[in-house]
């Protein structure tokens, strides 16, 4: 074996994923990674391993309560609780629909509302679709003080361009609570259909977040 083959196959398991992807670990590795195992002085990967044999399996690792996970040597309250978000992430991701259509001001409601409803200061996103309406990206575009945000034409427009989108809609928060638009809303929200008509882009609608609530600007 070469000198740069060695290297190669002893990389550290973060080195590793991020060079050749997750599929190149071991189930143990992975362990290792997200739990953050404190060896002390001994091989992380082998207690990550030994958790996984005392749990029965990844099967029972993934469903397994915080305090079965802690008695593992190396594996304290943090790196459980961050076994149990990633387990719970990865079935979240495999549950959720792979494909969103954001066909109406409803749907774009829904869709950024989890977004938008925290927000202490006026945010806008862009929604960003493909020509059937699937959703491709939420792109962020402006922030704003505590009572206003600017509507930015070009940089909405270049959002959309720049993920190949060929349709889209805005959302931004009155973190007033009111969801009732302003004439500026307004102003802004034809100046961007206008300025959409131009490129061959079709605006599907602007809504506006306020605290449980939304309206359209159309």
């Amino acid at each position: 074996m070469s000198t740069r083959s060695r290297a190669l196959s002893s990389d550290a398991p973060c080195e590793r994923l991020l060079r050749l992807g997750p599929g190149a670990l071991s189930d143990a590795e992975l362990v290792a990674l997200v739990a953050g195992v404190e060896a002390q002085g001994r091989n992380d990967v082998a207690l990550a391993h030994e958790l996984i044999l005392e749990c029965g399996g990844l099967h029972s690792l993934a469903v397994a309560f915080p305090e079965e996970l802690t008695r593992s040597s190396g594996i304290g309250t943090a790196g459980a609780a961050r076994l149990i978000a990633a387990f719970e992430l990865a079935a979240r991701a495999r549950d959720a629909p792979t494909i969103r259509v954001v066909d109406s001001a409803a749907a774009i409601a829904e869709l950024v509302s989890p977004v938008l409803v925290r927000e202490r200061r006026e945010k806008l996103v862009v929604v960003v679709a493909d020509a059937a309406n699937r959703l491709l990206r939420i792109v962020p575009v402006s922030t704003g003080g505590l009572d206003s945000s600017p509507l930015p034409v070009r940089e909405v427009l270049h959002a959309v361009l720049r993920h190949d989108g060929r349709a889209f809609g805005l959302a931004h928060n009155h973190p007033s609570g009111d969801p009732i638009p302003s004439r500026q809303d307004r102003e802004a929200t034809v100046a961007i259909g206008r300025a959409a008509d131009a490129v061959g882009l079709r605006f599907l609608d602007h809504v506006v977040i306020g605290g449980t609530s939304w309206r359209s600007v159309r």
